[in-house]
């Protein structure tokens, strides 16, 4: 498993914002000397620009020869535009990487020079602080080496997995990408129903909010799988197993409905990328 320090040379940042400054603040945190580092974003937001300052980090060098690897993280709709003023500074062993949304392999290989190694991926939004997932898929031209320093920089804001077929990108979208949204979303409906079921409204928030984040930790620190992690809490014919009941429904239930939901995503995603 390669290290930040393994890196041959510079590491180009193309966008600061969120995502891109939560990956900086990542990449130094775990060992990445600054002076091998680079921004180029007219103007990222203030706690990101304090820390490039602070850093000594180059802000839209105007030298400094070919980055060893370009890491991409501006919004997908602005990604023509800036992948044309920045594609000029790659050279022939730059290896390029996305953590854009929608953008495929085909779309980021025709701003390079023919037989540029580009990986595509798609984080999630708890990488913000350091607790995300990433999946990512490498082009032909990407070799063992480079794909090890794509996931030792993607590994700073949590999780990585890779694919070989990047038609899984989609499913991932669906089920990683917009997966937090779902999380949310049931932390919200369960407030919702405590509140209708007599709770006083900020009671049954803050219940909700701690028992989805509570279960999440749970799952995360055990390593136990989810399904026997819902046994071990499931008493026969006791309050869970009422509820579970009505969650479980073949027909109507939480597991048809999330299929459902996540195929919608997928589709959505595979539209947004032709």
């Amino acid at each position: 498993m390669a290290t930040l320090s393994d890196i041959p040379g510079r590491v180009l940042l193309v966008g600061a914002g969120k995502m891109g400054g939560a990956m900086l603040e990542g990449w130094l945190g775990l060992g990445l000397d600054p002076a091998m580092a680079a921004v180029i974003d007219p103007g990222p937001p203030p706690e990101v620009a304090a820390m490039i300052e602070a850093r000594g980090i180059a802000l839209n060098p105007l030298n400094g020869g070919p980055p060893a690897v370009m890491l991409v993280a501006v919004k997908p709709q602005v990604a023509p535009d800036v992948l044309a003023r920045v594609a000029p500074l790659a050279g022939p062993h730059t290896l390029v990487v996305s953590v854009m949304a929608g953008r495929t392999l085909g779309f980021l290989e025709s701003f390079f020079a023919p037989a540029t190694a580009v990986v595509r991926s798609i984080p999630n939004t708890p990488a913000a602080i350091g607790r995300g997932v990433t999946v990512a898929v490498p082009n032909a031209e990407v070799t063992p080496e480079q794909m090890a320093i794509a996931d030792a920089l993607l590994r700073a804001t949590g999780g990585v997995e890779w694919v070989e077929d990047e038609a899984l990108i989609d499913v991932a979208t669906a089920v990683s990408g917009s997966g937090p949204a779902y999380v949310f979303l049931l932390a919200e409906a369960l407030a919702a129903a405590g509140a209708e079921a007599g709770l006083p409204a900020d009671m049954a928030g803050r219940l909700a909010q701690a028992t989805v984040a509570g279960a999440g930790e749970l799952m995360l620190r055990t390593g136990i799988d989810p399904a026997q992690l819902r046994r071990n809490v499931t008493s026969p014919n006791g309050t869970t197993a009422a509820a579970l009941a009505v969650l479980m429904d073949e027909e109507k239930g939480f597991g048809p409905l999330l299929a459902e939901a996540v195929a919608a995503a997928a589709r959505r995603s595979r539209e947004l990328a032709s």
